[in-house]
């Protein structure tokens, strides 16, 4: 017998609610949002041969449809509360929805969200998923607050750096070549990212303006300089990568640190550094000040001896690229 809709839903994406007042099986669900609180909501679509790729393990997929949503959270200082899964299939491929769920819930569990709802339907594989959250009134991060003389900032993991997931698409592509060990490790970046929602809720307070790098770090800088109307100086040498990446050619380098999607670490501007370093070892994750907060407006790139380079990296532009 050929698993129908209600089935699937009920076998793979039904639990009973912990904090929702009513989840999964009626038309809405319903959530008491906590008294001087507002509610933060943000919707990712990913879409295959897009935002995945068809070799990517369901698990991971499954980890990441929900990792990528909770990094907008991350980006708000956001608590999670709650989130729907819009789900597109092909077919019910009861394989890939055990290991999609798996994944999926894995790290609604690790961060206390639940699925409350959304809809299936038959089509090309698409995930959309819609999470909500809560933050102080007053309190959230928002892109529009940096100023001049604050210090510019991005997350990484202890050791780490940004640009791997960018360097694993160029694997995929064909334009390099990795052993499989160092592969593997910015293949996990790529479709396995880590969410910084500790970081996020340390930060309230702390930072003035912040966005996850979803897009490549150039290209969300820009959002928030427009957003807030100053400009901004980075280094561009002391992005932080890691030591797969460090070894590579210095060109691909650059590219992959500076314009390369898909890191969905944090990126933000505070003007208190031993603040931030304090809010990141509280989170458990690294930080690395990169660069700083300008009147003038305009981004500019320097290298580590403060010279400015002639290098205009784009960020990811879903109907430009």
């Amino acid at each position: 017998m050929s698993l129908g809709e209600f089935d699937l839903i009920a076998r793979y994406f039904t639990r009973p609610t912990q904090r929702a007042v009513l989840g999964v099986g009626d038309d809405c669900a319903l959530l008491q949002p906590t008294p001087g609180m507002h509610l933060a909501v943000s919707s990712d679509m990913l879409v295959e041969g897009r935002h995945f790729l068809s070799t990517v393990a369901p698990q991971r997929l499954g980890h990441k449809a929900l990792a990528v949503n909770l990094s907008d959270l991350a980006a708000c200082g956001a608590t999670p509360l709650a989130f729907t899964l819009a789900l597109a299939l092909p077919r019910p491929d009861e394989t890939f929805l055990a290991g999609f769920a798996r994944g999926l819930l894995a790290l609604a569990d690790e961060h206390h969200i639940e699925l409350v709802g959304g809809d299936t339907t038959a089509g090309p594989l698409n995930l959309c998923i819609t999470v909500f959250g809560e933050v102080p009134a007053g309190q959230a991060l928002r892109r529009d607050g940096a100023c001049a003389g604050d210090g510019l900032w991005v997350s990484h993991a202890l050791g780490g750096g940004i640009g791997d997931a960018r360097l694993a698409l160029e694997v995929f592509r064909g334009r390099i070549s990795l052993p499989g060990a160092a592969f593997e490790r910015v293949r996990c970046a790529m479709e396995q990212p880590q969410p910084r929602v500790a970081l996020g809720l340390a930060l309230r307070g702390v930072a003035s303006a912040a966005i996850d790098l979803s897009d490549g770090l150039a290209g969300d800088l820009g959002h928030v300089l427009r957003r807030s109307k100053v400009g901004a100086t980075v280094d561009l040498d002391a992005l932080p990568c890691s030591d797969v990446l460090a070894a590579q050619p210095e060109a691909l380098r650059r590219e992959c640190t500076a314009s390369g999607g898909d890191d969905y670490e944090l990126l933000f501007c505070a003007a208190d550094d031993m603040a931030v370093r304090a809010a990141a070892q509280a989170a458990g994750v690294g930080v690395t000040r990169i660069g700083r907060i300008e009147a003038e407006p305009g981004l500019r790139w320097v290298d580590r001896q403060g010279r400015l380079l002639a290098f205009s990296p784009n960020g990811f532009d879903h109907f430009a690229d």
